[in-house]
């Protein structure tokens, strides 16, 4: 019986082994005589879902390219062959929102936002890299007025279109693959009929549902090409089999980027083959390069979340990651001899096709390889003696190149990505000896490597005194360095009517609520700085641009990403029509002060909030506005800049002076 056959018949349940093996003896036979696997298609990271990236772009040279090698390079380290982003859609998606290329029907920018910057990069590293954009939400007009992207099919296929063609005629990317979770035959026309018949479409990038639908509708089926899951658990199910597509884990792991995390890494990636036929493992998130105090702080395969120190920190996932991509590329296969340890673990092996073999080895407990999703079923592993049987095209082969790592959970004292003595193969034998919690690779190619730099400067804290007056002529990005939005977008603006000192200033461009599955508040908010801090003072230069609009400056701000509608912090808004009010929520709904302002439409005006222990002070335009009022909570947060709702303003000359 063949592998896929097997597969179908374990989802039936059945029971059959996965592999050819004498297990009571421990033995594993590697062998392409009985035919082969499913066509190996890589291993990925995702930028996006969302704001992951939102810091990578700040970090000085030489230091960002360093990270960038880390993550991309061929033979260096993780080696990705793999990167998927997020189509920006205006809108809150988990950390932070991505700016959209149509911010309103009529508005084509192929400019903003950093994916476009990342896929290039990545493509100068890696010219074959793979590249897949899904988008997490919309701006308000896809939706016509509904929090549903698909109610006007026609419409979000025109926009998902309009960002592939962008990609290649402003930037020469080659988008391989769109993710999309609905109406996948509109979108596969849509693009036929622009001549994209290459790009292939991921559905629907959710759970396996669709895999029921494509069996009874011809052209949903037709329309897919590959079945993308998220969190799968390593685990499929018939209806996906039986179609007989590709399967991928198009979003996996989302695990904090420690040893545990490296564990879960290591075991998915390769039972995500064994129990459940996926040829792809795509990585939530990246690189944790974003506030710490977001959601899924340090979720990423690396860190590096500190473009003022230029710190960095090459996570133990980036090496486990390195045991499989620099070992097999996309367009190898792998072997239907594939499966579990009988003390625990698994193993995969992959062929080129050329007599090239790897296999991968993990044997990963359970306690330390959990992922932060789905929950993992008990089971055990214990060290064990694992003797390989090569035959078929491997029969010859006398010698393997061994690459080795061990988490070890005991003293701490791991060995990550090792290239140990070559193992010799006698008789097309060899063995090892296997312990808990490590990752072997086994392989006759020979260009694997260990890419290191000098340690990056130590870390630090952000800055205490923080100033940007915005005037940058030309703006490689189209963000400010360091802002996070988390509600709206904020993005470099030239006024050319302004012949005055505020040409250039930061302007929120987001006007209408976006479609989106998170919870953007109804204002709009960028944070900045340092979670922890306390006593600062904190000014800006504000221009309120509707006639019924308002701004604010903030402080202690103590909550973002999913949960930026419930943020609280000491809130300084004023409004068009010259009032003002100090609140401790970001809704505006608890109170602390109010009163007649002056301001007004039109005008640049200059707010100073000061929060001092339990007390915060206002000034306007350098006079005192307001004082003493208590603030008891949050003691400690960012600092902030937004609008009373989606609407246009400026801001210039941010200033922080924290204690």
């Amino acid at each position: 019986m063949s592998a896929e056959s097997a597969m179908i018949a374990h989802s039936l349940g059945l029971f059959l082994l996965p592999c050819i093996c004498l297990c009571a003896a421990e033995y594993y036979l590697v062998d392409d005589r009985i035919g082969l696997g499913r066509r190996f298609d890589g291993i990925g990271g995702l930028s996006g879902g969302g704001a992951t990236s939102r810091l990578l772009i700040n970090y000085n040279e030489s230091y960002r390219s360093q990270i960038l090698d880390y993550l991309f390079k061929p033979n260096f380290g993780a080696s990705l062959h793999i990167l998927k982003v997020e189509i920006g859609g205006d809108a809150q998606t988990t950390d932070g929102t991505e700016p959209s290329h149509m911010h309103n029907e009529n508005d084509e920018n192929y400019f903003r936002g950093y994916e476009w910057w990342l896929m290039k990069e990545a493509k100068k590293r890696n010219p074959d890299i793979i590249l897949i954009g899904l988008p997490w939400a919309f701006p308000g007009w896809v939706g016509q007025g509904s929090n549903w992207p698909y109610t006007f099919p026609n419409i979000t296929a025109n926009y998902v279109v309009s960002w592939v063609i962008g990609a290649k005629q402003h930037h020469g990317l080659d988008i391989n693959y769109i993710g999309v979770c609905s109406e996948c035959s509109v979108l596969r026309d849509t693009l036929d009929r622009a001549g994209l018949t290459g790009v292939g479409i991921i559905a629907a990038d959710g759970n396996w549902d669709i895999s029921k639908a494509m069996l009874g509708d011809s052209y949903l089926n037709d329309a897919v090409e590959v079945i993308g899951v998220h969190y799968p658990g390593t685990m499929t199910i018939k209806e996906a089999m039986i179609t007989g597509k590709v399967l991928w884990s198009s979003e996996d792991y989302s695990t904090f980027n420690n040893n545990i995390g490296a564990g879960c890494w290591a075991r998915i990636l390769n039972q995500n083959y064994v129990n459940g036929r996926m040829t792809s493992t795509i990585s939530w998130n990246l690189i944790a390069s974003y506030y710490e105090d977001l959601s899924f702080g340090r979720d990423g395969l690396m860190t590096a979340e500190e473009p003022w120190s230029g710190n960095y920190v090459v996570e133990s996932p980036i090496w486990i990651t390195a045991h499989t991509t620099q070992f097999a590329q996309p367009g190898w296969t792998y072997l239907q001899t594939v499966g579990h340890l009988k003390h625990g673990g698994s193993y995969v092996a992959l062929t080129d096709g050329n007599g090239n073999l790897t296999i991968i080895i993990e044997t990963m407990t359970h306690d330390h390889s959990e992922c932060i999703r789905p929950s993992l079923p008990p089971y055990t592993v214990s060290p064990q003696t694992a003797t390989f049987q090569l035959k078929g095209s491997f029969v010859a082969l006398t010698e393997l190149q061994q690459w080795y790592s061990k988490l070890n959970f005991m003293n701490k004292k791991d060995t990550l990505f090792q290239n140990i003595t070559p193992i010799k193969v006698s008789n097309g034998y060899f063995t090892l000896q296997l312990d808990v919690d490590e990752v072997y690779t086994i392989t006759t190619v020979t260009s694997g490597h260990k890419g290191l730099y000098p340690d990056p400067p130590e870390a630090a804290p952000f800055p205490k005194k923080y100033f940007d007056d915005f005037n940058v002529s030309n703006p490689p990005f189209s963000e400010a360095p360091c802002f996070a939005d988390q509600t709206g977008v904020f993005e470099y603006f030239r006024n050319l009517t302004d012949p005055g000192p505020h040409v250039y200033t930061l302007r929120q461009v987001v006007t209408q609520r976006p479609v989106t599955w998170a919870y953007d508040a109804d204002q709009t908010i960028t944070v900045i700085g340092d979670h922890t801090w306390q006593n600062l003072s904190v000014s800006c230069d504000v221009y309120i641009e509707n006639e019924n609009g308002g701004v604010f400056l903030a402080a202690r701000v103590d909550q973002g990403g999913e949960s930026v509608k419930s943020a609280m912090g000491v809130f300084y808004w004023v409004f068009a029509n010259g009032t003002y009010k100090v609140t401790n929520d970001l809704g505006g709904e608890k109170v602390l002060a109010e009163g007649l302002s002056g301001t007004r439409v039109g005008i640049w005006h200059t707010l100073t909030l000061t929060v001092k222990g339990y007390f915060a002070f206002g000034m306007l335009n350098g006079y005192p506005l307001w004082k003493n009022a208590v603030v008891l909570q949050p003691l400690n947060g960012w600092a902030a800049i937004g609008t009373n709702s989606f609407e246009y303003a400026q801001f210039d000359n941010f200033k922080v002076d924290a204690d």
